[in-house]
């Protein structure tokens, strides 16, 4: 109960230890809050320190419990994307749901901001010690910025000489288009403004400026393509087709954004095939999810280091897709928290205009959509490449799991969806056989809690079954899942002998061999090294010939009964 890791600062602590500590400036309590209340208080640690905020618990600590927001339940991905429509730039958190002592509290963990963050409705607010000398959330203003450190958004800048001018009313118009046809992802608002509110809207002018200011982020959004290789010469993508070693297709452009991102998306349907899954209705499996594509791609043109010599490189392979992008990982981000670590964009102005013209996620989980749209269609999980000059995302072009498509897709038509931890769990079970505590957690990028939660609900499903007792517990694929993958005998397999045979195999062993140790029975038996440590026990216990001598790394059981078999010497 509530015993999942927070990250508050450079520690790491529990969530029943962080109320116990009380409220401070990185962690705020409430009892309850409506969305706007919810929103400012986000933006009020975010301009701060960022931090974590609890609803469903007193100003004193005491664990009330939080309402249902979304009807009986509440659903975290629900809070992250009210959170990111009503921020400006859009804010990316990560919502929870904990129990801390049977009672439900929503945890909001909050990143520190690039830049000064509002609300949709134009509040500032920051994290500081009020008047009576405690946390509380207290007007922003725009003169204390310098003094709160805050780092520059790198696409903020102000391009020297660059004017009103060198700027496309085609690629504003392009913008619109993309947000009027994001499938209800773009922001709507934005389509009533002229061109030059627009630009304003999305941080593209440098407000109160004595000159034109045109900022970075306009300039790549929307400048002519001429003005681009003059003021932005680090700006470059290239789209290239290789089988083995000839090079089918090599394409460099220095475009506006948005139109080297419609180009390359044309250039991967173009290539994009799909096959057909028959069932009772059809369905269509591409080679490559394009959800996955587009957010890797997005991902690379907004989250790169202009300072940075270097294209954006997009190479269709033998092995699939590679995106690789000039700049590392922002502090803090790895690739063992990627699916749990607060959006930090490099670009935030940049970012956030791709959200708004519904490319991309608003919520800012787009490394969730490309997880998820590969494992939706049986293809290989992602993998991501860092170095100090680059990040690459590699998307597999293995044959699909057709099988596990078509229980996947049963599934969505009789109501029932798996998030994505669940689909990660699921995964790994298929390709390691057997899954420990341990390794869901890390599958997950999560706690253990979090991990036996989501195990628990699979096995629930009846997708996985669990085997073992306490940490020597593991689990593995149902024989119904098996059935499903039409792999009836590896059910058999994972699943080994039943403890009586084991029992009667580590008998055998120790009679013909005179002694059995811990790794030999777990070797045997094809179990973890607790669970082998518990059937010697039992074994030992209802055969009093077998008698275990020595200590810690010398520990044996030797069989001492009268059926024991002698080798002759040599």
């Amino acid at each position: 109960m509530g015993e999942g890791p927070i990250v508050v600062g450079d520690l790491v602590v529990t969530l029943a230890h962080l109320i116990a500590a009380g409220e401070t400036l990185e962690v705020e309590f409430k009892r309850e809050v409506n969305d706007t209340e919810l929103v400012e208080t986000v933006v009020c640690l975010a301009n701060a320190q960022g931090g974590t905020l609890l609803v469903g618990v007193d100003d004193d600590g005491c664990v009330v419990g939080a309402r249902p927001r979304h009807g009986r339940t509440t659903d975290p991905r629900r809070v992250e994307a009210l959170v990111s429509n009503s921020t400006r730039p859009a804010l990316g958190v990560h919502a929870e749901m904990e129990s801390v002592g049977g009672k439900p509290v929503l945890v909001v963990r909050v990143p520190k901001a690039n830049i000064p963050t509002a609300t949709s409705s134009g509040r500032y607010l920051r994290r500081a010690l009020g008047g009576d000398g405690k946390p509380a959330c207290v007007p922003f203003f725009v003169y204390e910025t310098a003094a709160h450190g805050l780092s520059q958004d790198p696409s903020a800048a102000v391009v020297p000489g660059a004017t009103w001018a060198d700027l496309d009313a085609l690629e504003i118009e392009r913008f619109r288009r993309l947000a009027r046809e994001g499938g209800g992802r773009g922001d709507a608002a934005l389509l009533r403004l002229s061109d030059e509110e627009l630009c304003r809207a999305l941080g593209g002018i440098e407000p109160g400026g004595s000159g034109p200011g045109i900022r970075r982020v306009a300039r790549l959004l929307f400048g002519h393509e001429a003005s681009l290789r003059t003021l932005m010469p680090t700006h470059e993508v290239a789209w290239q087709v290789l089988r083995g070693r000839a090079v089918l297709d090599n394409e460099i452009v220095r475009l506006p954004l948005l139109r080297c991102f419609d180009l390359v998306t044309e250039r991967f349907r173009a290539r994009n095939r799909s096959t057909e899954l028959v069932d009772l209705f059809r369905t269509e499996i591409p080679d490559f999810p394009e959800e996955s594509f587009r957010e890797a791609l997005a991902n690379a043109l907004t989250h790169r280091d202009f300072t940075r010599l270097g294209a954006v490189h997009v190479q269709w392979t033998d092995e699939g897709i590679v995106i690789a992008s000039p700049g590392s990982l922002p502090d803090g981000v790895r690739v063992d928290n990627l699916l749990v670590t607060p959006p930090r964009p490099r670009n935030p102005l940049l970012a956030d205009a791709f959200k708004r013209a519904g490319i991309v996620e608003r919520t800012g989980r787009g490394v969730d959509t490309i997880f998820y749209g590969q494992l939706r269609f049986g293809r290989p999980l992602p993998r991501y490449q860092v170095t100090t000059d680059s990040v690459t995302v590699v998307l597999p072009g293995s044959a699909a799991n057709l099988e596990f498509v078509r229980w996947l897709v049963g599934e969505g038509r009789a109501g029932r969806h798996w998030s994505l931890p669940e689909l990660l769990l699921l995964r790994a079970c298929t390709e390691a056989r057997s899954l420990t505590v341990d390794a869901a957690a890390q599958t997950i990028q999560s706690d253990i809690e979090r991990a036996r939660a989501v195990l628990a609900r699979l096995v629930e499903g009846g997708i996985v079954e669990a085997r073992g007792e306490a940490r020597g517990r593991s689990y593995h694929l149902s024989a119904a899942m098996y059935r499903v993958l039409g792999d009836r005998a590896a059910y058999v397999r994972v699943r080994g002998f039943e403890p009586p045979q084991q029992e009667q195999m580590v008998l055998q062993y120790a009679q013909e061999h005179g002694q059995i140790t811990r790794g030999e029975a777990a070797q045997l038996c094809k179990l973890s090294g607790a669970q082998a440590s518990r059937l010697l026990k039992r074994v030992a216990d209802a055969h009093p010939e077998l008698r275990l001598e020595g200590e810690k790394r010398g520990a044996r059981y030797v069989w001492h009964g009268p059926t024991r078999i002698r080798r002759k010497k040599k």
